[in-house]
């Protein structure tokens, strides 16, 4: 699938999910474009306990940026996200696929960057872990390490 392609699909489940930003893709569509766009970034805002314990994505540096949604220890919401996203990116057109643990915190991200004035936002759905299956395990069920997409370990 093309590049164009694929951002209209993300803008399409995002036109049908009334979604407050531009748009969903998978993990594989996303992994995709990356691989096929280098000017498409990624923006994992979970905490950097979360990378450094349980492992993050393993693309291209300068594709590939953290940016907390919040803290660690104590959950609180990150006071400076929007000042290191602008640091990440100054372009606010430039296509930012956000990654979390499960897609919920991503989704945050994703519609506050909007609401400041970037366009090309888009939810990584399921996220790196995807959600717990019937034992509470992460992995198993969905996301980017469930589908198998380059992941490097604590």
């Amino acid at each position: 699938m093309s590049d164009d392609s694929l951002l209209q699909l993300g803008r399409q489940r995002g036109q049908e999910q009334h979604l407050p930003y531009a748009g969903a893709l998978t993990p594989n569509e996303a992994y995709s474009l990356l691989q096929s766009t280098p000017s498409v970034i990624l923006v994992d805002v979970r905490t950097n306990a979360e990378r450094d314990w349980i492992g993050k994505v393993a693309i291209a540096n300068e594709q590939h940026f953290a940016v907390q949604w919040s803290l660690y220890p104590g959950g609180t919401p990150n006071p400076d996200f929007l000042t290191q996203l602008q640091a990440v990116t100054n372009d606010h057109h430039t296509v930012i696929l956000f990654l979390c643990r499960s897609g919920v915190r991503s989704r945050h991200a994703a519609k506050l960057a909007t609401e400041n004035g970037y366009t090309n936002c888009f939810d990584i759905l399921q996220g790196f872990e995807g959600d717990k299956d019937e034992h509470g395990h992460r992995k198993t069920v969905g996301g980017w390490c469930y589908n198998d997409l380059p992941w490097v370990g604590a």
